[in-house]
């Protein structure tokens, strides 16, 4: 079986900057073990597979825009939400498949997730649900030891998909240097750590490190940032706010905050087209 794989950097506005995502559609679903294995072999944070056909669980489309089932596998498990993997989809959808759509859907573990062409050339916005912090207690050990491992000290610390902590300058965030091996061992999918922002009109920067998802760290995450948005939002009184993932790689996520969504806008750049040659079974 030949399986086509295009590799797109997502929330970047260049090649080799942004988060590199593969992004493979199907003719028909493939054994879960198998979607694995090829995120394994892929080995970027994560590999989006998706088939036209809705599975027969799926809820009614929001809309009659084209719509996919599309799921998402880092190199070690299947997650439930997943930005970057998300706009690499759609990019290549509305590039290759839909040029004169404006906007597609897509059935996903959290349900559907709307991605539509921005007003600003080149950039997609994506639909997702918004976050609910949770405050975590002081005497909670799960997140002490994180906060351990990242050698930080937090003025707050949230919880949602991913442990949060809010530090109190940018430089903070940029220094962290993780012990991964006590990271990697913690009941949680990540970590995220945050900051306001430190000028050029950022209003605020993150880094975000995998524990239980298989990632160290991530180059620009979109679910982290549907969690810490509406934070920042409250606390800066604003709804609209640009913020900036501070990787190595880096990142630029513009996100808006309405009630219980958060929208998030980015640019992406094509790297690689390609074709994956599967063993046949029994090999």
């Amino acid at each position: 079986m030949r399986l086509r794989l295009i590799q797109i950097d997502a929330f970047a506005d260049r090649v080799f900057q942004g988060n590199p995502a593969a992004v493979m559609p199907l003719p028909a679903w493939l054994p879960d073990p198998l979607l694995q294995a090829i995120a394994e072999e892929n080995n970027l944070s994560e590999t989006a597979f998706y088939a036209a056909a809705l599975p027969v669980d799926a809820a009614l489309p929001p809309g009659d825009d084209p719509a996919y089932h599309l799921r998402w596998f880092t190199p070690a498990v299947e997650v439930d939400l997943c930005g970057h993997a998300t706009l690499a989809t759609a990019g290549h959808l509305f590039d290759d498949v839909h040029p004169d759509a404006r906007r597609l859907l897509f059935w996903t573990r959290s349900g559907w997730l709307p991605v539509g062409r921005a007003d600003r050339d080149g950039e997609l916005e994506l639909d997702f649900p918004a976050g609910r912090l949770r405050v975590v207690p002081d005497g909670d050990g799960t997140a002490a030891t994180a906060a351990t491992a990242l050698a930080i000290q937090p003025e707050h610390r949230f919880q949602d998909t991913d442990l949060v902590y809010v530090v109190r300058s940018a430089a903070e965030v940029r220094a962290i240097a993780p012990d991964f091996t006590v990271l990697a061992g913690l009941p949680v999918r990540g970590a995220v750590v945050t900051a306001p922002g430190d000028g050029d009109g950022v209003d605020f920067v993150s880094r975000w490190f995998g524990a239980g998802a298989g990632a160290f760290e991530d180059p620009v995450t979109g679910s982290a940032h549907s969690q810490i948005a509406p934070y920042w939002a409250e606390r800066l009184g604003r709804t609209r706010l640009t913020a900036r993932q501070l990787s190595a790689r880096g990142g630029t996520v513009h996100c808006d905050v309405d009630g219980d969504r958060v929208r998030l806008r980015g640019s992406y750049r094509r790297y690689l087209d390609g074709t994956v040659t599967l063993p046949d079974p029994g090999e």
